[in-house]
């Protein structure tokens, strides 16, 4: 019986994970992550790829992290809300795909409890709508400061809808305010 559900999104390798949740009047249980992700973990020229980090985040109500990935050794990020809600946003940077420049988002929390797979290639961010969250992912290189790269979020040519609740300030964080347009990103995948 397989324990995950793996939902195309319109963009070709991104997934939205439905975990199978084992409840009752004790609490729940579910498996994150078994051999079922192995045939859609990959690394941009398709060879398998592993997770090799996991990372884990707090932030307050208002945070928005992004959209950000990594120029020259790009990570694929399994993605999800321990506590709290965010919407997660994917961007597709991969120059040869036919939805280079498209986005998809989805609303992750503790309630939901789905995941996102956003391949090697994508930048990715996501927005805090709770008093806070708790963000876990694991990715598929390890995180390398130098090799940093960023998408201003709300870049026109991009169109993120971001479903910012009315009256919630964005809050970024100094690099983030200073992340490049689309249209001015000097890298390839």
């Amino acid at each position: 019986m397989s324990k995950f559900t793996f939902i195309e999104t319109g963009i070709k390798d991104l997934y939205v994970i439905e975990p199978t949740v084992f409840g009752d009047n004790r609490g729940y249980f579910m498996e994150t992550y078994n051999d079922e992700f192995k045939p859609y973990i990959k690394h941009l020229d398709g060879s398998p790829a592993e997770f090799v980090q996991d990372n884990q985040s707090k932030s307050k109500k208002g945070v928005l992290r992004g959209l950000h990935f990594q120029k020259n050794n790009p990570q694929g990020k399994l993605v999800r809300c321990l506590e709290g809600e965010v919407y997660d946003v994917a961007v597709d940077l991969r120059k040869d795909s036919e939805t280079y420049g498209k986005w998809y988002g989805v609303l992750l929390s503790e309630e939901n409890k789905k995941q996102f797979y956003i391949p090697e290639g994508f930048a990715h961010g996501f927005a805090v709508y709770t008093d806070t969250a708790t963000f876990a992912y694991k990715c598929t290189r390890l995180y390398d400061p130098t090799d940093e790269g960023g998408l201003m979020w709300n870049d026109p040519d991009i169109g993120v809808d971001w479903n910012i609740p009315e009256g919630l300030d964005v809050l970024l964080s100094e690099k983030d305010k200073k992340n490049p347009a689309f249209k001015d990103l000097d890298f390839s995948f």
